[in-house]
């Protein structure tokens, strides 16, 4: 055989090695989401004063929040501005199809159970004690991973956190938006 057919043959197993290595990934991650609401890993109740978002759920997006928007929250106004995106965040997910709602709380229980927490986000304790480091780490990895699940949840994310802030008139002001016109 030629140097160029070996190539491709190694070529052709890596992109096959891949594949079943995704496939698996993403197997286990449903999996898993699946067996934390069935077996009660996660609460299926609202945290007090939110519609949707529970515990497990705050903690994480608590964390999660200000690395996302690092950069955007005044300074003096992280812990407020955190705030009023878990409530705007909430909000949406009150109106979202229950088979989106499904999704992001699937995505939520893979995140929550330290089971699946640490070897797949590197967040071994509870996101209440993760540092900002590890949290942009986390998403870092799953930004870069070659799971295309992770980063579908990581486009989620950074997806969803950004709307919950800028839907709040309080953003508005920050990035010099006026607000919608009144009628």
């Amino acid at each position: 055989m030629s140097e160029q057919t070996n190539n491709n043959i190694a070529l052709a197993v890596s992109r096959r090695g891949l594949l079943k290595f995704s496939l698996m990934g993403s197997a286990m991650l449903a999996t898993a989401g699946v067996t934390a609401s069935l077996t009660g890993c996660s609460s299926s109740m609202p945290q007090d004063g939110y519609k949707v978002l529970r515990k497990e759920d705050v903690a994480f997006l608590s964390a999660t929040i200000p690395v996302v928007m690092q950069g955007t929250f005044a300074a003096d106004k992280v812990a407020e501005s955190t705030l009023i995106t878990l409530k705007s965040f909430d909000h949406s997910l009150a109106h979202f199809s229950p088979e989106v709602l499904k999704l992001v709380q699937q995505l939520f229980d893979v995140l929550g159970m330290s089971i699946t927490r640490g070897p797949l986000t590197g967040v071994w304790g509870g996101w209440e004690n993760a540092s900002p480091a590890e949290v942009a780490n986390f998403l870092e990895r799953w930004k870069n991973s070659a799971i295309s699940l992770l980063n579908m949840g990581y486009g989620s994310l950074t997806q969803l956190i950004p709307m919950a802030w800028y839907g709040n008139p309080e953003a508005w002001g920050h990035c010099g938006y006026p607000g919608p016109p009144t009628i």
